[in-house]
């Protein structure tokens, strides 16, 4: 017999998320950006560096060398975004602050920047700082 959820609750995972990978062309390079942006510290890195596993509360952040690497172009280009993330800022203003001092960009494109900051990492990955919650 077969059970109903139950509507707003979360179903059973199958296999939790561990890891959300990026590609990229350096992972060294990259990590220290991401550990400072996201407070992780670097948990596990291949002996070449092809692959670095950054680690905190949740799931990790892991980079992966790209050889043919492009960055994306947001919102638009030849090379689209993938995947962001999005990072909850309470004060939009002192967070895009702080992803400048650890080598992020503000995107020139900025939809609704009193709601989300549209912001690039070192490398072009668009990320998102958002006010907006679920609640």
């Amino acid at each position: 017999m077969t059970s109903t959820p139950t509507p707003g609750a979360a179903p059973a995972a199958i296999a939790p998320l561990a890891s959300v990978s990026i590609d990229c062309p350096d992972p060294r390079a990259l990590a220290p950006f991401y550990c400072s942006l996201l407070g992780l510290a670097e948990a596990f890195a291949t002996p070449d560096g092809s692959v670095v596993s950054l680690a905190g509360a949740g799931p990790m952040i892991t980079l992966m060398r790209a050889d043919d690497y492009v960055a994306p172009q947001w919102p638009n280009g030849p090379q689209h975004q993938q995947m962001h993330l999005d990072l909850a800022a309470d004060d939009l203003d002192a967070a895009s602050r702080a992803v400048l001092a650890i080598g992020g960009v503000e995107a020139p494109t900025q939809p609704d920047p009193t709601r989300w900051r549209v912001m690039l990492d070192p490398v072009g990955h668009p990320f998102c700082l958002s006010a907006v919650r679920p609640d």
